[in-house]
């Protein structure tokens, strides 16, 4: 649970950084992506050689799993990052954390089990305290069909990199696992920058290397060490806190007024958490990985 509130609160910071880095450092949204797995890659490559486990005898199956996860991943990126361009970021933001529901009931799925009242709820009060929080300002219009449309499909690559990525991470370990993924993503959104004439080389470094620390290796990484240790509930919960950590960065960064449904919904979230974590049916992605 702390891995999951620390990996969120960092991911949630990433938003930031990549708007300094564009307006600052010139550099475009999936040129800031591209950079973040790129810078990524050499400190995972030293860290991976200290990762001991045990060979598994599917090898290849688990870096296909792993590759698979990268190319999932780098397509979130990219179409976020392409979405925020075309939409509101309160639309952005709704929409792309459509993991929280798509990834639980993967679990359920593969667990073969049916939630349970409590996990219900909790689910429930989740969902309410995400619309309380994004709702008010949420819009819908042919203006912002584009920008919505990528941001729900980034939600469901998302998805689908986590799932991948808790296959592989359960035998590879979470830093083999974010390794091959990162080096699987780096071409994919190299090529995407190019097509989109997106700016890729910076003026200004430092948002680029605090995403990398930030985001992409404690984000990713305790996400990854976390996801086979909770429920896949968990995990999908744990995802909204990064709207209420959004929401606070406004506020400080920009002077975004907070209002009463921001605090309800906040509120709501965090209790949905210590609901289902209190009394939490053992579905633990580590069960379900390889039995799938």
């Amino acid at each position: 649970m702390p891995a999951l509130i620390i990996a969120n609160i960092a991911l949630a910071i990433g938003p930031w950084l990549v708007r300094i880095a564009r307006v600052d450092g010139h550099v475009g949204p999936i040129g800031s992506g591209f950079w973040r797995l790129t810078l990524a890659l050499p400190i995972l490559l030293i860290a991976m050689r200290r990762e001991s486990g045990v060979r598994p005898v599917n090898m290849r199956t688990l870096l296909f799993a792993a590759l698979m996860s990268g190319l999932f991943f780098a397509a979130d990126l990219a179409a976020w990052h392409l979405g925020i361009l075309h939409t509101r970021l309160s639309n952005a933001t709704l929409l792309g954390n459509v993991t929280a529901i798509l990834f639980p009931i993967y679990g359920f799925i593969v667990a073969r089990s049916l939630p349970s009242r409590r996990q219900g709820l909790a689910l429930l009060l989740a969902l309410c305290g995400a619309g309380l929080l994004l709702g008010r300002s949420y819009e819908l219009s042919a203006r912002n069909l584009l920008g919505d449309l990528f941001c729900l499909v980034a939600g469901v690559c998302y998805t689908g990199y986590l799932v991948f990525a808790d296959r592989a991470r359960s035998a590879l370990g979470p830093i083999t696992t974010l390794t091959w993924s990162v080096a699987a993503g780096i071409p994919i959104l190299l090529v995407v920058a190019l097509a989109a004439d997106d700016p890729i080389w910076p003026d200004l470094w430092w948002p680029l290397i605090l995403m990398t620390l930030g985001s992409q290796i404690i984000g990713q990484g305790l996400i990854l060490y976390a996801v086979s240790r909770v429920s896949a509930l968990v995990v999908g919960l744990m995802l909204l806190l990064q709207p209420i950590v959004a929401a606070t960065i406004g506020w400080l960064a920009y002077g975004e007024r907070l209002t009463a449904f921001d605090y309800v919904g906040g509120l709501a979230i965090a209790a949905a958490v210590l609901l289902v974590r209190g009394a939490e049916r053992p579905l633990p992605a580590a069960q379900i990985s390889l039995s799938a």
